[in-house]
């Protein structure tokens, strides 16, 4: 069994800081650690690894996004960012755009039998703003990547996708309809990534709402459990029948977000 994890850290440095990283660490013990909005540089991070090796990829402004991979068994190669020919057909940077592959969004990491790739979407902003970019350029641009590694390998695809994809998916869906994180282009884009053939994990397992992985820090909404499903595991239709769990960990603290995972018996 292959037990992959993945958690919005919202400041790896700050985890430290509050004492929760050994902890989940010893007590989940996962193959495979995603790791987004790290906030950090590589010789920012002093954290125990352990068995661990850890591709980090940063951001270049300080203090902002940054994805990791982390695995017990090393990985065969590891991409950092979008390859330059999906960069190119789907002109992500846009018109307006910086570069997104600057910002740490993305890590591809092959191990023998699949990919994991883990993702910090950009925040479609309160003002819609980066609407386009999502729409046009990012999403198309994410989904053409993993089905372009899914040509050698499934692909098991993770991270904070700041999209609730259904009415299921966050606690209170009418007020929210046409904000970010559930306009109707962003849930598009999510379904986009179903209907190409990815399995959203934690549906096989768990129906209806209830199940949200991030909270807002007002009126004690994690403590009630008003939140969002932002956080996903899909992986390639291929292994699908290999999906031996899926899960949110709401239990463990230290970020707005909460750990996500997925059991595979590859």
């Amino acid at each position: 069994m292959v037990k992959i994890y993945s958690w919005n850290v919202n400041g790896i440095r700050a985890v430290q800081k509050k004492g929760l990283w050994d902890p989940f660490i010893a007590k989940e013990q996962p193959d495979i650690l995603c790791l987004q909005e790290i906030k950090a540089k590589p010789d920012q991070i002093d954290i125990s690894l352990g068995d661990y090796t850890a591709v980090w990829n940063s951001a270049e402004k300080p203090g902002y996004s940054g994805t990791a991979i982390l695995s017990k068994t090393p990985p065969l190669q590891v991409v950092t960012g979008f390859p330059k020919d999906i960069i190119e057909t789907f002109n992500v940077t846009g018109d307006t755009y910086g570069d997104p592959n600057l910002e740490g969004r993305v890590v591809a990491a092959e191990f023998e039998k699949f990919w994991v790739v883990t993702v910090y979407t950009p925040n479609a902003k309160d003002d819609l703003s980066r609407i386009p970019l999502r729409e046009k350029h990012w999403d198309p641009a994410f989904l053409a990547y993993c089905k372009q590694l899914e040509q050698s390998k499934p692909v098991v695809f993770c991270g904070d996708l700041n999209v609730a994809h259904t009415e299921d998916d966050l606690a209170n869906p009418k007020p929210n309809r046409g904000k970010k994180g559930f306009t109707d282009q962003e849930r598009s884009g999510f379904q986009k990534f179903v209907d190409g053939g990815f399995i959203d994990t934690l549906r096989i397992f768990e129906q209806g709402n209830g199940h949200y992985s991030w909270w807002s820090h007002f009126a004690k909404a994690r403590e009630r459990n008003v939140g969002w499903r932002i956080d996903y595991f899909l992986v390639s239709d291929s292994i699908k029948d290999k999906v031996k769990a899926a899960a949110i960990h709401a239990d463990v603290l230290g970020s707005d977000h909460c750990p996500v995972s997925v059991t595979l018996d590859i």
